[in-house]
């Protein structure tokens, strides 16, 4: 999406208007979805009128955007702060802490989150996930430096981005699921142990004889 050439929030109230927007924009997404999300269903949410709707965001993308961004920054403040304690941990419990701390992100506010989450994919630019998986990359890069017999499994950061999407989108979609064929704990326990035994087996299996 190009540049918006709308104004930007400078003062308390614009900054708290633009918030009214965005947090509108979470509610009515969850009432409406994407086709059904209007900036005027957003301006009635957030009780200010259109026109000053269109002051700070051209169209309902744009206000997605800044919606994704949220979220984005959300998920950043989780992790980031506890980095230096995540890193001491054995892999299952850091497996599983990650994953408890993103569901509680996701329901929080009456799921808001997690509704938009299942929408994301279908309008959310990819590189705007990008902030995340540095983030989560760094954890990795950390946690090895923190654990260094690590480097001697093969293609880490490859392996590293499959499960930290992989195990993202898998909570993701169990918590969007009305019916889950198997409890949200279980399904930790499972991604947990699926991390941990990649691991070991590498590990017992030693380094690879040169090609």
């Amino acid at each position: 999406m190009p540049p918006s050439r709308q104004r930007r929030p400078t003062q308390p109230r614009a900054k708290a208007t633009v918030r009214a927007i965005v947090e509108a924009g979470f509610i009515s997404l969850s009432h409406h979805g994407v086709e059904g999300t209007t900036t005027r269903h957003i301006a009635e949410i957030a009780g200010v009128s259109v026109g000053s709707l269109y002051e700070y965001f051209a169209n309902k993308e744009e206000i997605f955007d800044a919606m994704h961004q949220h979220v984005v920054a959300e998920v950043v403040d989780m992790v980031q702060p506890r980095i230096p304690e995540l890193v001491r941990m054995e892999i299952r419990p850091l497996v599983a802490e990650l994953l408890y701390r993103f569901r509680d992100l996701l329901e929080r506010d009456d799921g808001r989150y997690l509704r938009y989450m299942s929408y994301a994919a279908y309008f959310a630019p990819r590189n705007q996930l990008e902030p995340i998986n540095r983030l989560l990359m760094n954890l990795l890069v950390q946690y090895v430096m923190h654990h260094p017999d690590l480097t001697r499994l093969g293609n880490l950061p490859a392996m590293g981005f499959i499960m930290i999407n992989g195990g993202i989108f898998t909570v993701i979609r169990h918590l969007t699921d009305p019916h889950p064929t198997v409890a949200f704990d279980d399904l930790v326990r499972g991604l947990g142990d699926m991390v941990g035994y990649f691991v070991e087996g590498e590990l017992a299996r030693g380094p690879s004889a040169p090609g």
